[in-house]
């Protein structure tokens, strides 16, 4: 297998690494690698999680092969680089689902178990790894829930070693469309309140993050449930032909966007029959919305808070929207408190996402929420961070220590450490 020098970036477009890439085409030529470098997929990770500067990474995304499916038991075996999108693509027809679905359908299978990434049922589905019934690593090994490797790799960052498969258990349904409710909540409280109230499987808001005074935190919440019929399917593949200009997500600009946006929804609110790609990936309509940020790129701040943090929320809100600096982007979710892995990031409470252009101020302003986060006893996403600090971590995580100490028994030779964790020295926590 040859290694081939290559500069690549995280989702954001503000880091990236140069180092060498091996894209192995089969199993075999994976499990001579497996003890070289970590391995990444699309690199869908925002910040710096999928970089490795000055060294080596196996690029998975050429295996993502169905390997078994059981209808019967409704379990799948895929190879460690099958898409999301992909498989919901194949399995719909045949009435399932992956259990859990991010919100974009290019990330694989070995990131969404290295992330234990979380999708808009969490609080009633739990994170994608409590759907993980087995785990092979490249090196052969076989890890199965209860097994301490197991948790150390699920939400694990990939410091286990590359992940060649996953046997992942199934939600049966009928999915060919999806019934969406939309309705209006004019400041947080009522935003918070109709999160808490919801009894849809599926629910996410989108926040106006520039509103402020008496509109501050107001929004949209769609409710979604999976349901038979026909429409047309999404459309997929436009593109971005340039990065957008500065202007273009200037103050002003974006507030009239916002306001527009949330206008859409009538006051009484709606109810829409969407294609299943448009409620779970609505942005990989256009597959580099990235350059939408310009060439300077963009950073995300996710975090999730107690439910008791509501003020905590406000607080946020009031410094992002007075800043100037908010985007279109802002995403709120409420949590359940399922978790799969020592570093996890799902806890019970409201989750808030929002994107920002970089430029100054931006790190700064995402610091101050950072620190926010971890004083109402929160804690921010690793697959969108690319600001915290290593002092920022301790406290909320509290299993670091169990993770750091079965990661580096399984990889005394930190051959699989990341830009990130290197970054935020995780593997150094006792």
């Amino acid at each position: 297998m040859s290694w081939k020098k290559t500069t690549w970036t995280g989702w954001g477009r503000v880091q990236s690494a140069t180092g060498e890439l091996a894209r192995p085409e089969r199993s075999a030529a994976l499990t001579a690698l497996a003890a070289e470098a970590p391995a990444i997929g699309n690199a869908r990770s925002y910040g710096d999680a999928a970089l490795v500067s000055e060294g080596r990474a196996i690029d998975m995304t050429r295996l993502d092969k169905i390997l078994f499916f059981d209808e019967a038991d409704a379990v799948i075996h895929v190879e460690a680089g099958a898409t999301i999108s992909d498989l919901a693509r194949i399995l719909a027809p045949k009435g399932f689902l992956p259990a859990v679905m991010p919100g974009t359908g290019f990330a694989t299978v070995g990131g969404c178990i290295a992330m234990d990434v979380h999708g808009k049922n969490h609080h009633g589905a739990g994170s994608f790894g409590q759907h993980v019934t087995e785990i092979t690593l490249a090196s052969g090994k076989v890890l199965k829930p209860g097994d301490t490797l197991f948790k150390a790799t699920v939400g694990g960052l990939g410091q286990t070693g590359p992940i060649a498969s996953a046997k992942l258990k199934l939600l049966r349904a009928k999915v060919d469309v999806m019934m969406v409710t939309e309705r209006r909540a004019e400041n947080l409280e009522a935003f918070l309140d109709l999160l808490d109230e919801s009894e849809a499987t599926y629910t996410v808001g989108w926040i106006d993050a520039t509103a402020t005074g008496e509109a501050l935190g107001r929004g949209i919440l769609e409710e979604g449930e999976t349901g038979a019929g026909l429409v047309p399917p999404a459309k997929r593949g436009r593109r971005v032909p340039f990065n957008a200009p500065g202007w273009a997500l200037a103050a002003p600009i974006v507030r009239l966007f916002n306001k527009a946006y949330y206008g859409r929804v009538p006051a009484k609110g709606r109810t829409l029959v969407k294609p299943i790609d448009d409620f779970f990936f609505p942005l990989d309509r256009i597959h580099d919305w990235n350059r939408l940020y310009g060439k300077k790129g963009f950073y995300q701040f996710q975090c999730v808070v107690p439910l008791t943090a509501r003020g905590t929320l406000r607080s946020m809100l009031d410094a992002i929207a007075t800043s100037g600096l908010a985007s279109p982007l802002a995403v709120l979710k409420r949590m359940g408190a399922g978790r799969a892995g020592h570093l996890s990031f799902p806890m019970e409470g409201y989750t808030l996402a929002v994107d920002f252009r970089n430029r100054t101020g931006t790190r700064g302003l995402i610091s101050e929420l950072i620190a926010e986060a971890k004083s109402a006893g929160g804690r921010i996403y690793f697959a969108k961070d690319a600001v915290a600090r290593p002092e920022d971590i301790p406290g909320m995580y509290p299993e670091l220590s169990d993770w750091a100490e079965a990661v580096n028994a399984a990889d005394p030779d930190h051959r699989y450490e990341t830009d990130l964790t290197k970054r935020l020295t995780l593997r150094s926590a006792k």
